[in-house]
């Protein structure tokens, strides 16, 4: 069991710029793809991916310290450390219900596929973690391997059913044709949508709108997404207290963002069309006109400069927040950087209303915060008990926005709590 544990974990180090191209090769193979038109899909796919990483990176690198600038200034002091997805996914690995997770995962779409119960065929395998955590945290609390599978198959199923629900809007909105997004973290804000919603029918509200274009029509060359990124990196910046020489460079990081993102996501799709048009094509012939759905990272989704921008605002709302709120004892950190990620869902419904996006973005990670401290104890607990992990210095207890504070993996472990 140790080897496979290890052989899976091997498997999964090598991240999705690797994993995704095999899953993609493989994929146009089975669907008739010639190999070389099938290696070239899925070369390009792993081309995208390592550009799309890139500017995450540099997002990040640049978000974070820019955070933890703004947290020391306040001189915030809360007890929870929000230690990040990357500490989140290496305490879910850890644990011993890891091992059955990508079998089971795979298992389950393509029974899903076949009873038609589904429409996404999830190539994310990475992002399986989710799933783990899931399984980790009930485990955890019940002692069974048995009920931490049954709760990691009812949260891939949830992820399952809101991706085949959001892909009209990938399709639409973010035009991304036969894609779905069914990554964990993302279809936890999916209620943002009935939110958007609301806001929309809300007089005097309703009338607020700020998105991409309207901006750039309004303030011409001003308005564009460049210099967006520029003006909201660079607020960031002054307000983490920084120099005029840090503040400029933030703002430069974050213009850059906006601009090479789309550019990575286009080439992300002359990788994927071929292979989602071998795919339906194959399903017609077996099954009359099927559509499906090709579920990727949330990443495709960060294209759109009003995500993007509806994040920047957040990060330093999210620290306020986690001040004022009256019981929250998360210290947002680690996660502040995959803000637009959680919100992908939310912009899209309110179709780039940054206005909306960020209000109801600012409600549901008022959630996150309380559901994160909620768990802390039992987050605490996994991370106290897996090999290798190193608590953060000083911190009583840790958890996640992410994943501590993921909505639909919150009810699911208070079931089965109810029973434990």
């Amino acid at each position: 069991m140790d080897a496979f544990v290890d052989f899976i974990q091997g498997f999964l180090d090598l991240g999705a710029t690797v994993i995704l191209p095999v899953a993609i090769f493989l994929l146009g193979l089975f669907f008739g793809q010639k190999p070389g038109k099938a290696f070239r899909s899925g070369l390009t796919i792993g081309v995208a991916f390592v550009g799309i990483f890139l500017v995450i990176d540099l997002l990040v690198l640049n978000l974070g310290p820019a955070a933890q600038g703004m947290v020391d200034r306040l001189g915030v002091e809360l007890n929870v450390i929000d230690v990040g997805w990357p500490a989140t996914s290496t305490i879910a690995w850890a644990s011993v219900v890891a091992a059955f997770i990508i079998p089971l995962g795979l298992v389950v779409n393509v029974v899903m596929l076949v009873t038609k119960t589904t429409k996404t065929m999830n190539v994310d395998i990475w992002n399986f973690w989710h799933y783990t955590f899931m399984a980790a945290m009930v485990y955890a609390i019940s002692g069974s391997i048995v009920q931490g599978l049954i709760a990691a198959v009812l949260f891939q199923i949830v992820c399952l059913k809101v991706a085949d629900w959001t892909a009209p809007m990938m399709r639409d909105f973010y035009e991304l044709p036969g894609v779905s997004i069914a990554t964990g973290s993302t279809i936890s804000y999916a209620p943002g949508i009935w939110l958007v919603r609301l806001l929309e029918k809300i007089p005097g509200l309703n009338k607020l709108n700020a998105d991409p274009d309207t901006i750039q029509k309004r303030f011409g060359v001003f308005g564009e997404s460049i210099f967006i990124g520029l003006v909201l990196g660079a607020a960031i910046g002054a307000l983490a207290g920084y120099g005029v020489g840090e503040v400029i460079e933030i703002g430069m990081a974050m213009a850059a963002v906006m601009v090479l993102m789309p550019r990575m996501v286009k080439i992300l799709m002359e990788g994927l069309m071929p292979v989602s048009e071998s795919a339906r094509e194959w399903l017609n012939k077996r099954f009359g006109d099927k559509e499906i759905y090709i579920g990727l990272d949330a990443a495709v989704a960060l294209g759109h400069p009003a995500v993007i921008a509806t994040a920047l605002i957040l990060v330093p709302i999210t620290v306020v927040m986690a001040i004022i709120l009256p019981g929250n004892a998360l210290l947002p950190f680690g996660d502040l950087a995959t803000i637009p990620f959680i919100v992908a869902f939310i912009v899209g419904a309110a179709r780039g209303n940054i206005v909306h996006s960020v209000i109801v973005g600012a409600v549901m990670i008022a959630i996150s915060l309380y559901i994160a401290t909620d768990v802390a104890p039992i987050f605490t607990q996994m991370a106290e008990s897996a090999p290798n992990f190193n608590m953060p210095e000083g911190s009583a207890m840790i958890s996640s926005i992410d994943q501590g504070g993921n909505i639909v993996n919150y009810v699911i472990y208070q079931l089965f709590h109810l029973f434990n």
